[in-house]
């Protein structure tokens, strides 16, 4: 086997890690997007228009808040402005994820930095470092995630009219139950442990006094820093 021949085959078996470690994301982000689907349409939006938003979107939280707002004909403007905030944690990970495919080639960044959501991220941070090719495995993770929000999310807008009268508020649990998922899959040390306990704290606290998603963006870098510091003891 060739020089070439061994690399051809990391970075397919590194793709192929990243669609199997999508698993459990994909099992969250299909009734979570079948959901998303139904109340898009039923706010009325498009089949098209719904699927649409989660091609060129793809962030579940920013989608439901769109789809809301829209239904109560709020501005164009507004909505832009909102849903930006709301994602705004994601300028964090993509810097993150960045420094991890430094060596990548340069196209991959944007394209890996549009796949970014909290779940591939959780999964992917302590994980990716485990293989040669870490874009490969990034792009098969985020790409499997990509393709199950848009196929849930079309299925939810083109027959969602068939469960049009179901009370679909018992899918609430799905989202927390998969991020405490994610969590327990990247608890390892006992200062994993204290990092998530304070930074849940930090969160529940900064949330009494700011409204929105504040509280995340805040209780993350105060995590992020006081795991440095406990790093570099």
């Amino acid at each position: 086997m060739t020089f070439e021949d061994k690399t051809s085959n990391d970075k397919l078996n590194d793709f192929l890690e990243g669609i199997k470690s999508a698993f459990p994301i994909v099992m969250g982000y299909i009734p979570i997007g079948i959901t998303y689907g139904l109340l898009a349409t039923r706010a009325g939006l498009t089949v098209t228009e719904t699927i649409l938003m989660s091609l060129m979107v793809f962030a579940g939280s920013s989608q439901f808040l769109a789809v809301n707002m829209i239904e109560m004909n709020f501005d164009f403007f507004s909505i832009v402005v909102t849903t930006f905030l709301v994602n705004l944690r994601h300028l964090l990970f993509s810097v993150s994820l960045a420094l991890k495919l430094k060596n990548s080639p340069n196209f991959i960044i944007p394209i890996a930095s549009f796949l970014i959501t909290d779940e591939s991220f959780a999964m992917s941070i302590n994980s990716i470092e485990k293989h040669k090719c870490k874009y490969c495995y990034f792009l098969g993770l985020g790409l499997t995630g990509y393709i199950s929000w848009f196929l849930s999310s079309l299925f939810g807008a083109t027959v969602g009219f068939w469960f049009y009268h179901f009370d679909v508020s018992f899918l609430d649990f799905v989202l927390p139950s998969m991020f405490i998922a994610l969590l327990v899959l990247q608890i390892k040390t006992r200062r994993d442990v204290l990092i998530s306990i304070v930074s849940g704290l930090f969160s529940i606290l900064i949330s009494c006094f700011f409204a929105g998603n504040w509280n995340v963006i805040i209780a993350t870098l105060l995590a992020a820093t006081m795991g440095v510091i406990i790093e570099n003891d």
